[in-house]
């Protein structure tokens, strides 16, 4: 699937997201957002307060909240985080802002024997 789902710059979500395609955030989001095997992009103007789980997950917007990555967080320089992320890599460019923990983890076991 090649088709990436929006949530537009005017949009204010309140609750959970769900999503099983990629997912770009340009608008507000409060509550939960899993994307579950594959990426989320939230974009420079957007402003999220939720815990985020992903594949890999690309900040350049405010984020408010745990972020969890089974690939990847990469925070852009225009990013704001103010939370903890763990991930088995993550990339800060310089310029952004992260206060909180980050923590690189392993891959999980499943994705380890795929990868080989």
């Amino acid at each position: 699937m090649d088709a990436t789902a929006h949530i537009g710059p005017s949009i204010r979500i309140k609750g959970d997201v769900t999503a099983q395609e990629p997912l770009t955030i340009a608008g507000q989001v409060d509550g939960t957002i899993e994307v579950n095997g594959h990426s989320l992009t939230v974009a420079p103007d957007a402003r999220v307060n939720a815990t985020i789980t992903a594949d890999t997950i690309v900040v350049g917007g405010t984020v408010t909240g745990s972020l969890l990555a089974s690939t990847r967080i990469l925070v852009r320089e225009t990013a704001t985080i103010d939370g903890d992320l763990s991930a088995p890599a993550i990339g800060l460019a310089d310029g952004a802002t992260v206060r909180g923990r980050l923590e690189t983890t392993k891959r999980p076991a499943a994705v380890l024997s795929l990868a080989s």
